[in-house]
């Protein structure tokens, strides 16, 4: 069995690269096709983010400006599922820094699980690359300070995916705060609901591991957090959070290692036959013998470590406090948001699932002070994550796309969105409020830090 220790062994820094910076889709971008060569992408990390969004999706949609020269993964098997499914013929390793040396890629793109990021995307700079990163950029604060010293010293850059950000009906909100329809913003309430189906997947997968996901504060909160910086133009100071496990894990009354081998799945509201899809069959199932990873696993194992229920106070450089919660077995799932302003207010309550009214569009209320309400009716985006995906792809890999809306994120975008959620976790641990500017070399400053890419 391949071992993640020997995936990701000890080697020597590349030096000496000439590679081209590849495009980030901000205003100072380069043509990708100005040497008349594709961008040249390997990838690390070939579950279903990897395979779908980040390998078939771009093969399929910008095959003039990009082309896959190494894919990347510890279980051998699903690397070739992956080139299968991903639609390419390029090599495969197990091992990272043979691909590197031998494929030398302008962008590495990082899919792998969460606290390993920072692994790749150090010696991915390294070596010489770019690197695009999932979010969470990482999991902790060392890790964090290692990505932010290792851009500083190889000059390359790092983009995490806050695709988030660009969903049209989140943009709305960011133009409007911006256009000053609620005057100064004072305060924010957002409150998040996971569901009985896509929240309790978390709690079967690795993410129900703090030392793999770094929680749901890392893993899943990282984007709430990345969407209030960037909504309120300012940067997080101080967090106090709250946090307890209680539905998930210990709190069942019956468990197994898995679905599959569940003598209780007859009475289980949770059961769920992972062999009834068919891409969840063809990239874990099949391959799990290589590395004994179980897709389906209980959502009541005795060894879940995050909280399913938190909640946090943030207050902001500028002023602005933020109420926010997570909850993640509710029975619908999407968000509740008010912005505080000294002239009104703005009201969003977003239903991913089971929407009271079946409509194309997500919908906005501003309401101004001694005036009538406003209903702004933004309709649906056509790609996945509230229609956010294309347009961050697009942004990213077509010439000539600007970035008005301040959408590209970077290394301190990424830093910060996971330090708020990091210090939540570490202020849980002590019952006391965090301080960011204790966690890393990042010291809060009052209006947001613009990254141009």
């Amino acid at each position: 069995m391949t071992t993640r220790r020997n995936f990701i062994k000890t080697s020597g820094v590349i030096a000496g690269s000439t590679l081209i910076n590849p495009l980030w889709g901000a205003q100072n971008m380069r043509p990708l096709t100005n040497t008349g060569n594709k961008l040249k992408i390997a990838l690390v990390g070939t579950g279903s983010r990897g395979c779908s969004m980040w390998g078939r999706d771009l093969v399929r949609r910008y095959p003039d400006q990009l082309q896959f020269v190494g894919l990347c993964d510890i279980n051998p098997g699903r690397l070739e599922t992956a080139r299968e499914i991903i639609g390419v013929n390029c090599p495969t390793y197990t091992d990272f820094d043979k691909m590197m040396k031998e494929t030398r890629p302008q962008l590495l793109i990082v899919t792998t699980v969460d606290s390993t990021h920072h692994e790749f995307i150090v010696k991915g700079m390294e070596s010489g690359a770019d690197v695009l990163t999932e979010k969470p950029m990482t999991t902790d604060e060392i890790k964090i300070q290692a990505i932010m010293d290792a851009e500083k010293r190889t000059g390359k850059k790092c983009r995490v995916t806050f695709n988030y950000r660009y969903s049209p009906h989140r943009a709305k909100m960011w133009e409007l705060l911006r256009n000053g329809e609620i005057g100064d913003l004072t305060s924010v309430d957002f409150h998040w609901y996971l569901d009985t189906s896509h929240g309790a997947d978390y709690f079967r997968r690795w993410h129900r591991l703090v030392e793999k996901s770094g929680s749901l504060w890392v893993h899943k909160a990282s984007h709430h957090f990345d969407l209030l910086n960037w909504w309120i133009d300012s940067d997080p100071e101080t967090v106090f959070g709250l946090g307890s496990l209680d539905f998930y894990g210990n709190n069942g009354s019956y468990r197994a290692e898995n679905c599959r081998a569940c003598p209780h799945t007859e009475k289980c509201n949770f059961y769920w036959d992972v062999t009834r899809n068919e891409y969840y069959k063809k990239i874990y199932v099949d391959n799990e013998k290589h590395d004994g990873y179980l897709r389906d696993g209980c959502v009541f194992k005795n060894d879940i470590n995050i909280f399913d229920k938190m909640a946090a106070s943030i207050r902001y450089k500028n002023g602005v406090q933020v109420s926010y919660s997570l909850t993640a077995y509710s029975p619908y799932e999407g968000y509740r948001i008010a912005f505080n302003g000294t002239k009104g207010r703005i009201d969003a309550w977003i239903q991913e699932s089971k929407p009271v009214n079946d409509v194309d569009y997500d919908q906005i209320i501003l309401f101004k002070n001694f005036s009538k309400r406003q209903y702004i009716n933004v309709p649906h985006g056509t790609s996945g994550h509230g229609g956010g995906d294309d347009l961050l792809r697009d942004q990213i890999f077509l010439p000539g796309i600007s970035d008005p809306l301040q959408q590209c994120a970077g290394t301190r975008d990424g830093a910060l969105a996971c330090l708020v959620g990091i210090a939540a976790r570490n202020s849980i641990a002590t019952g006391e409020p965090v301080k960011i500017a204790d966690l890393t070399s990042i010291k809060p400053q009052e209006k947001k830090t613009y990254q141009r890419l």
